[in-house]
């Protein structure tokens, strides 16, 4: 920028307007200045005059003057202006010799002093290099309010990402307002003909300062059923509830419902608030019971009143459209619906009637689930949606949800269940999201070709790179190959950036030998336990178990599973019969609810050393590396820990005890994929006995070798051909 006052192009400005409104006049001469002193460029002109400067001169009312003339010569003398300026820009970013040497120390400590002084609020004289002196107008005490509201801002953002999308809030007015933020047009019978797919493209999300996506695509077509997959602690449940607050930009008319917490209890029975989880139902079967109510007071029969006769042809038009909306939602069947689905999920009908209240935690996210598959939103989100499921119901689920009619986005790593239900699968990895067609099994077979392709590409892509470059580096100043040069120039420039395919840890896990126990080990005789009388949870059982079985135990939430597990390991005293354990037997017990066995306040490294002492810090470091939690991992507070690092701590612990049998109640629930692979092959080479509870189906056929079935007080080994034949005979086909 050149430094000038522009006064005589202002006066000259001035002369050529003597003829034009003051006001006017006044207003181009400053714009011209303003633009000459904004490093302009001529061709930018034509724009400002045509635009700006005629509209102004036409419409200033002067007469008896040649406006085309003046014009011209406005357009003539800033041309003039701006070519000098070029010039001396252009004479002045010329390189010259220094007169002297520069003191950089002396630089750098003026500088370093300049910025300390900006900091305590001293205004300071910033000395240029051309010894003009420009006092700072930086106001701190404004800069320091600016960088709270910012830290504001941030907070509540990070607030927001926290937000419980999927609980269902106690009160009803405040239900309510959840269920209009789920699903914000109220009717959407009238949404029926729009477009309800979605395409994010070129979004970030960042979670705690941690970059979770950048730069990423999205796509999801309506009626598509998506499995997002990928490693425990990347991001997926956060990318799930950012899509269901909106943070991303989602069209209003399509309804989203996040499925990921149980509900609040309360008096509501279970299939009414299942009923009441359809919003838009309910508002119009309220509002056709307050019109019905208005017509009955006001009578029936013809009125001589006018008024009275028009209200009630209005309530009857409404009364018409409410039962046309009501037809086309089939109200009429919602109650059957609703029982349908209870039932699939493992509800009794004697549940139905008990009010939410009374159901466990397990029971309340299954309430959830019901309540979601009800309402039937244009994008359901369910996050691990089998965890809290048996066997019967996760079956039931994967076949409702093969007949789903809208978008569906589930995260899972029961790859049985995606394979089930996934059209598409989308990996998250990396900060960034791949999306292939078809199910699990055909994602999986493919994985490795496409590693192998991308490395191929890659490799390929770089030696063309190299190629290019060195074609550049040798002939770019040779004025006769200059021009082809240039040419490879811009072809490298345009190829596409790849990445080299990431190398994945390979996570294992692994459970120490242990010496052989002479038989008898472990059985039960006649074993029966109930917490009264009245109330017998299991009767009758047998069961003997050596060195090398492997068993699983498998039957409806609620029989007596994890009852048995304790009876098992001495947690429970049974009320009838014997339960038998070898004198110098060591079991380790892997419970459901593992984290209530974690101190949360302190780290994995500390949490071993106070329970199992006599290591060193490197040893217990060590032996956590073998389950996946090395480097600084080890040395963060357990409480900060995913899901899936919480269990490998646990898992850890239990190899630490150096056991003989290792009992696991739902050890899969939080693991990925990785993580449940190397738990299979550490079950499988364990020279001790495994005896495990699981609704994961892949693991299940992976490791056992006995299946037996608990239901109805009583535990029986199941006699047909494996768990595909267990769940074929307890599930029946779904008709949607």
């Amino acid at each position: 920028m050149v430094d000038s006052s522009y006064a005589d192009e202002r006066n000259q400005l001035d002369a050529i307007m003597a003829g034009i409104d003051k006001t006017v006049a006044s207003y181009i001469s400053g714009y011209i200045v303003d633009f000459l002193q904004s490093e302009s460029e001529v061709d930018e002109l034509s724009e400002v005059m045509d635009e700006v400067l005629k509209p102004m001169l036409q419409g200033s009312g002067s007469s008896g003057t040649d406006m085309d003339s003046i014009l011209s010569r406005i357009e003539n003398l800033t041309i003039q202006r701006l070519k000098e300026n070029e010039a001396l820009n252009k004479n002045s970013s010329a390189l010259h010799k220094l007169d002297a040497p520069i003191d950089l120390r002396s630089e750098q400590e003026r500088t370093s002093l300049t910025a300390r002084m900006i900091q305590s609020g001293v205004r300071t004289d910033l000395s240029h290099s051309k010894g003009k002196v420009v006092t700072s107008k930086v106001d701190t005490k404004k800069l320091r309010k600016a960088e709270a509201k910012i830290a504001a801002k941030m907070e509540k953002r990070e607030l927001k990402a926290n937000y419980e999308a999927s609980k269902l809030i106690e009160e009803d007015t405040l239900e309510d307002e959840f269920l209009m933020k789920v699903n914000p047009i109220l009717d959407y019978t009238e949404t029926k003909g729009k477009i309800k797919d979605i395409a994010l493209e070129n979004f970030d999300i960042t979670f705690g300062g941690k970059k979770i996506l950048t730069n990423a695509e999205l796509k999801l077509v309506f009626g598509r059923r998506y499995g997002l997959i990928g490693k425990n602690g990347v991001g997926k449940s956060t990318l799930l509830r950012n899509i269901s607050v909106r943070d991303l930009p989602i069209p209003t008319y399509i309804s989203i419902l996040h499925v990921e917490q149980e509900m609040a209890g309360d008096d509501t029975s279970a299939i009414n608030s299942v009923l009441k989880a359809d919003f838009f139902r309910e508002i119009l079967l309220k509002e056709e019971s307050q019109i019905m109510a208005s017509l009955k007071e006001l009578g029936e029969g013809v009125s001589e009143d006018k008024d009275v006769e028009s209200s009630k042809n209005q309530m009857g038009d409404r009364l018409n459209e409410i039962h046309k909306k009501l037809q086309e939602i089939e109200s009429d069947k919602a109650e059957s619906k609703a029982g349908e689905i209870l039932s699939g999920l493992g509800f009794s009908s004697n549940d139905f009637s008990r009010p939410t209240r009374s159901f466990s935690g397990g029971w309340r996210m299954r309430l959830s689930l019901a309540r979601a598959l009800f309402c039937k939103p244009d994008l359901l989100l369910l996050d691990e949606p089998t965890n809290m499921l048996d066997i019967p119901a996760v079956v039931w689920l994967e076949r409702y949800l093969q007949g789903w009619p809208n978008t569906l986005l589930v995260v899972s790593h029961d790859r049985e269940f995606l394979d089930y239900v996934a059209t598409d699968i989308i990996h998250q990895h990396s900060e960034r999201l791949d999306q292939y067609k078809g199910n699990f099994s055909q994602f999986w077979a493919t994985a490795d070709d496409r590693k192998k392709n991308q490395r191929k590409e890659y490799e390929a892509q770089q030696k063309l790179r190299q190629h290019l470059q060195d074609y550049i580096d040798r002939w770019r100043y040779n004025a006769k190959r200059a021009p082809q040069a240039q040419s490879k120039l811009k072809v490298l420039e345009k190829l596409p950036v790849l990445e080299l395919p990431e190398v994945e840890k390979t996570v294992t896990f692994s459970f120490p030998e242990c010496e052989s126990l002479p038989a008898p080990l472990l059985y039960m005789d006649e074993v029966g336990f109930g917490y009264s009388k009245e109330k017998k949870i299991l009767s009758g059982v047998n069961i003997n178990m050596e060195m090398k079985s492997r068993v699983a135990i498998v039957g409806p939430n609620g029989a007596g599973k994890t009852t048995m597990l304790k009876l098992l390991i001495g947690a429970l005293t049974p009320t009838s019969g014997l339960v038998h354990r070898h004198g110098r037997l060591r079991i380790a017990y892997f419970s459901q609810h593992h984290v209530d066995q974690l101190d949360l306040s302190l780290t994995a490294v500390g949490h071993m050393a106070k329970n199992y002492p006599g290591k060193n810090e490197e040893e217990y470091r060590k032996h956590l590396g073998s389950f996946g939690i090395s480097g600084m991992t080890a040395l963060q507070k357990i409480q900060t820990l995913s899901g899936g690092q919480k269990s490998r701590v646990a898992f850890a612990c239990l190899a630490v005890q150096k056991p003989h049998f290792i009992i696991l109640d739902e050890p899969t629930n939080h693991l990925d994929m990785e993580s449940i692979d190397a738990l299979t092959l550490a079950c499988k080479s364990f020279n001790g006995g495994v005896v495990l509870v699981s609704h994961d189906e892949r693991f299940i056929d992976a490791v056992c070798t006995e299946l037996w079935v608990c239901s109805d007080g009583k535990l029986a080994q199941f006699k047909g051909n494996g768990i595909k034949a267990y769940k074929d005979m307890v599930c029946p086909p779904v008709i949607i």
